[in-house]
């Protein structure tokens, strides 16, 4: 765990005050050059004021261009590396917004700086929600005692993929988590090809109508070109996210993890998902008949220890305590799943039950209606609550009262699960008792998308594990289905917030290149004020914006 620990601390000396202030002060910046650009709108700016509104203009500009300067040097570095990035089309567009200005105090023309200054803003969230998601991704690791890994295994399920948890490294993690992802990368080519456009189309309107036109069409386009939310269009659900995986010890594995987690699978569930260890509890017992307690809990325990799941400990426990032994079965009968349900899917409609031979003796286990349906006589008084009835050669010996308790980290990951569309949960629990009308009167989700395969079909699945060599998507580091339940729908939430909010900050940026051109044909400059700069901002920015928050409810 030295690697996240190191990191960790590394993260913490930078920290994220500093980025703080540097965006409040830009914050302000931005105020002040909008009030300032509204009251010129507005024609309350006297002529003899004008070169003295132009000059703090030009100086918010260069103010705000010296508080994230060290974006834009970040940005030349990785020109020189061979990457471009918004940060690098930042750079060229302060130069740009530099040599306008210029040309600004010479013609009494105010310069765009408030949308300048609004965009070295995002920037500086962007890096801010960088560092801070990196700060919580370590924190987690390295308090972490125990690492699970979330991998994906090929036709797990009715030709589904499955999404089968198994042990994890750190390496899995910090390996992954740095490369830059799919929406970093189109927002890098996107960069560099609106840098050049930009360029020609200033080129274009300096040739028709001089270099002054040119140069102001140069620094408006790519003011336009870039929506100031296009630089947290994937950090900030990213953050957002974040926050949530950190409360259940999760985190994910880079891009490739996000990728690989979307699309449509199969999620497992096992018995110690839905009831965690010490959730299932025995309330008391009752006796029927003239068999002996200790015969009856020997022989209901041996057939409970066949069906595994949940209730083994129980039982086992109630044999230590009686001093009684567990004994072979033969024919076992699972009588819980019948592939009643609809859709093809198979289901657990029905009473829930377990049968076999015990030392001969042909015992049955199961609910009330189960037994009653099995042609065993059911005294009257005997209704009771989540209770597991226990019949030897066809007679009632006993009624085991269960208390399954809901834990708040199971219900709250098996409604994530079923609240996806895209996402099957697969029952694969040894409990009989957990059928699908208990399932859904005890968590209260629609239960009509849930699996519940036959007893070969659950024991062949638990036997499927991933390839050693498959790549893990996330990593949890708690034994909790929330945790698992997160980072699948998390994922899928997060890819879609990033590839929607791209698509529609690449139309914005296109549809103000396309104005700019028209613009520098026509060469008019009526329109190219910066309030109307800053509006055009503004506009793109509320879907934008928008489109970052869909990560807080996964």
């Amino acid at each position: 765990m030295a690697g996240p620990e190191k990191r960790y601390y590394e993260l913490t000396e930078l920290g994220i005050g500093k980025l703080q202030i540097g965006i409040l002060l830009n914050l302000v910046i931005v105020l002040l050059c909008a009030g300032v650009t509204t009251l010129l709108a507005l024609d309350m700016v006297p002529e003899n004021r004008m070169r003295l509104v132009i000059f703090s203009q030009v100086l918010a500009m260069l103010v705000s261009g010296l508080l994230g300067s060290h974006l834009m040097l970040d940005g030349l570095g990785s020109i020189f590396k061979g990457r471009f990035n918004l940060n690098s089309l930042l750079t060229f567009t302060f130069i740009a917004c530099c040599v306008d200005a210029a040309s600004c105090l010479v013609e009494l023309r105010v310069p765009c700086c408030a949308a300048f200054c609004l965009e070295m803003t995002m920037a500086m969230a962007a890096r801010c929600q960088r560092r801070s998601t990196e700060m919580g991704q370590m924190d987690t690791l390295r308090k972490a005692v125990r690492l699970k890994g979330i991998a994906k295994v090929s036709d797990y399920y009715e030709g589904k993929p499955g999404l089968v948890r198994g042990e994890a490294e750190v390496e899995d993690f910090m390996d992954t988590y740095s490369r830059p992802s799919t929406p970093e990368k189109v927002q890098g080519v996107y960069a560099l090809l609106s840098l050049l456009i930009c360029i020609g189309i200033a080129v274009f309107a300096g040739m028709l109508h001089g270099t002054s036109l040119g140069v102001q069409i140069l620094a408006t386009s790519l003011l336009v070109a870039v929506p100031a939310s296009f630089f947290i269009s994937y950090t900030r659900p990213m953050a957002v996210l974040e926050k949530r995986l950190h409360m259940v010890g999760t985190v994910l594995c880079g891009w490739e993890g996000v990728k690989e987690l979307s699309g449509k699978a199969v999620f497992p569930l096992r018995d110690e998902d839905l009831f965690p260890l010490g959730s299932t509890k025995l309330n008391g017992v009752k006796f029927y008949g003239k068999r002996s307690p200790d015969e009856v809990v020997s022989l209901t325990a041996s057939l409970i220890t066949a069906a595994g799941g949940g209730l083994v400990p129980v039982f086992q426990q109630l044999m230590k305590n009686r001093s009684v032994e567990a004994h072979p079965v033969k024919n076992f009968q699972n009588y819980g799943t019948g592939g009643i349900g609809g859709g093809g899917w198979g289901g657990a409609l029905g009473p829930g039950g377990i049968g076999g031979e015990v030392c001969g003796e042909p015992v049955l286990l199961g609910s009330l209606n189960f037994l009653q349906d099995m042609g065993v006589v059911i005294p009257e008084g005997t209704m009771v609550n989540q209770a597991v009835y226990a019949a030897i050669d066809g007679q009632l010996c006993a009624v085991f009262a269960i208390s399954y308790a809901k834990m708040r980290s199971a219900a709250a990951g098996l409604v994530t699960l079923c609240g996806h569309r895209s996402v099957t949960p697969v029952i694969l629990c040894g409990d009989f008792m957990l059928t699908e009308s208990f399932l859904q009167s005890k968590f209260g989700v629609k239960t009509r998308r849930i699996v519940f395969p036959t007893r070969e079909v659950r024991n062949d699945l638990l036997n499927r594990h991933p390839d050693p060599d498959a790549p893990t998507l996330a990593i949890t580091t708690r034994d909790e289905l929330v945790s698992a339940a997160y980072a699948v729908t998390g994922a899928r939430s997060l890819r879609s917030a990033a590839t929607l909010g791209t698509v529609i900050h690449l139309i914005g940026g296109i549809l103000g290149m396309l104005t700019m051109l028209a613009l520098g044909y026509l060469g008019s400059t009526e329109l190219l004020t910066p309030t109307n700069v800053l509006l055009y901002q503004l506009i793109w920015m509320i879907p934008g914006f928008l489109v970052t928050e869909w990560t807080r409810a996964v």
